[in-house]
């Protein structure tokens, strides 16, 4: 490991119990692919948090924050450094008339099954995106013409400096698959989601039609981190990918989803490497068949070249 030595690890156990060292990412990844991070963390709260990255910063550490780990994938050499987890630990859901109040770490099913149950309307379209709260405002995640967006009312973030502040929609300039939140840098902690009083037995029908739509369509049987590419201007990734004669190509043990174009799965046995070679593949060759830049939406995480 290259910044776990001497008594660096023995102050960062006195300070946080629960820190792990050379900790497989796959276990983390919807990908399950991954090699292992110099240090692996996941707060208490927000006070250990603020510790943590503190810590990591005097000490010179690099880190990287992650959610549930749905939108990303790890290199096969690992991450020089530390991760942390925002996750189970940081996960409170909390309804306060028509809104909802949820930590970074909760997953967007379990809190839209909450507004549900509380006749509030609005997060039907998230209920089946796997991701965390915390991610899903930090890319402004979307289903069916939805966006994160549209029922936020606030954020509380850490900016770049560690100050705590509550950001407004407005602030959080969001935009497609994007938000002020890589743009500044801040971590998000919270949010407040402004949601719509509706008949319990009309969310449900909506939110089973989501999932109906979702299991016909998607490859949801084997490991993936949903949509690999974002919507380029006046086209769709998945349809450019299948008419480029690429629907089912394999490298290694990863595969363009013969179910949807738009998605790479791991059959089994891929690395991390296959995923990323694979996503150049598909980069390259709708470049040279139609003259689309095809961008990533999931994040690609440490070395691959």
């Amino acid at each position: 490991m290259v910044y776990i030595r001497g008594g660096l690890v023995l102050q960062l156990n006195d300070l946080f119990s629960s820190v792990k060292y050379d900790e497989p990412m796959k276990n983390y990844t919807s990908f399950k692919v991954g090699g292992n991070a110099d240090i692996f963390f996941e707060p208490e709260n927000i006070r250990e948090l603020i510790e943590f990255i503190k810590y990591v910063k005097e000490n010179s550490i690099p880190y990287i924050l992650m959610g549930n780990g749905t939108n990303m994938v790890v290199s096969d050499e690992g991450i020089r450094g530390a991760v942390i987890k925002l996750g189970d630990k940081m996960s409170a859901v909390e309804i306060m008339e028509d809104r909802l109040i949820a930590q970074c770490g909760a997953k967007l099913p379990e809190a839209a099954k909450i507004a549900a149950c509380h006749s509030l309307s609005g997060m039907e379209f998230a209920s089946g995106i796997p991701g965390s709260i915390g991610g899903a405002i930090s890319m402004n995640a979307g289903a069916y013409g939805v966006e994160m967006k549209e029922i936020v009312e606030k954020a509380e973030v850490l900016d770049s400096n560690l100050e705590y502040r509550v950001l407004q929609n407005k602030e959080m300039e969001f935009g497609y698959r994007k938000s002020a939140v890589e743009k500044y840098g801040y971590t998000v902690l919270g949010c407040t989601l402004k949601l719509k009083k509706a008949n319990k037995a009309d969310i449900k029908m909506l939110m089973d039609e989501s999932t109906d739509r979702r299991q016909s369509k998607q490859p949801l049987n084997l490991p993936s981190a949903g949509s690999v590419f974002k919507r380029p201007e006046g086209y769709y990734a998945g349809k450019l990918i299948e008419d480029a004669g690429l629907r089912g190509y394999t490298i290694g043990g990863a595969q363009i989803s013969e179910k949807h174009c738009g998605f790479i799965v791991n059959t089994g046995d891929a690395a991390a490497k296959d995923i990323y070679n694979l996503i150049k593949h598909i980069q390259r060759t709708v470049y040279e068949r139609f003259g689309v830049k095809l961008e990533t939406e999931i994040k690609l995480i440490g070395r691959f070249e």
